[in-house]
């Protein structure tokens, strides 16, 4: 079995809706592409019909799996899809997929080689954001400002939902994440900026979807107590 050079890692919980579209246009993709890859769906705990769905797609697409998981949390969902992938890259993406598809070849050879970790930014230069109302890319700003204070100065956009990790800095950062809900990002990227990883910003275009599952306020002071607890965690040698 020839090992795919991309796995495109999506957690998906309740997303009956948006999950089809999303698939198809991944297959679209993936299809005029030289190489070969694999998609991995992880849902879990959903209550619609996104199991369905899965399903579906998987007798229908050769190189579609799908996993369910009984226990709730995007963290959790994406380090499973991490761990269980087999690509020489991968790559996990919100099923909202605000960002278009044909951007990942950025996040791969030969359009960018001798990477560790390449992360989507809305707000490195040459980014575009697409009908985002203003009050919410404030509140994006300050959000981003914590955890660069907090946890990794530098990084300008942490939050974004499409990452890419050579299959050997995913096993080794994916292995010691800790926390399984909407936080997991800034954790991941703390863990392979501690392991010694290189991480790299790629600007993109990216379309706000005003189906966002985001809360501000309420994910916001959430974030603020797990960077406080990745902060502990690093002290503590739970990374390493």
């Amino acid at each position: 079995m020839v090992t795919p050079l991309l796995s495109i890692i999506l957690p998906a919980h309740n997303e009956e809706n948006r999950l089809p579209g999303t698939l198809d246009e991944i297959w679209k993709f993936l299809q005029a592409q030289t190489y070969a890859a694999e998609i991995l769906v992880v849902e879990n705990a959903s209550t619609d019909g996104t199991l369905e769905v899965c399903r579906e797609y998987a007798s229908r697409i050769p190189y579609l799996q799908y996993e369910h998981l009984a226990e709730r949390g995007k963290g959790l969902a994406v380090k499973h899809g991490m761990l269980a992938a087999t690509g020489d890259y991968c790559f996990f993406a919100d099923a909202d997929l605000s960002m278009p598809i044909k951007e990942i070849n950025r996040f791969i050879p030969p359009l960018l080689a001798d990477m560790d970790v390449a992360i989507a930014s809305r707000e490195a230069k040459g980014a575009v954001r697409y009908g985002e109302p203003v009050y919410r890319h404030l509140i994006g700003r300050i959000f981003n400002s914590m955890v660069r204070w907090l946890a990794l100065p530098g990084l300008q956009d942490t939050q974004c939902g499409f990452k890419c990790f050579r299959r050997e800095v995913a096993t080794d950062v994916f292995s010691r994440q800790t926390f399984t809900g909407m936080s997991f990002d800034a954790e991941v990227l703390f863990i392979a900026r501690q392991r010694g990883w290189r991480i790299v910003e790629i600007p993109i275009p990216w379309y706000f979807n005003p189906d966002s599952r985001v809360r501000l306020v309420d994910d916001s002071l959430r974030m603020a107590i797990d960077l406080l607890t990745i902060r502990r965690n690093a002290r503590r040698g739970v990374y390493q």
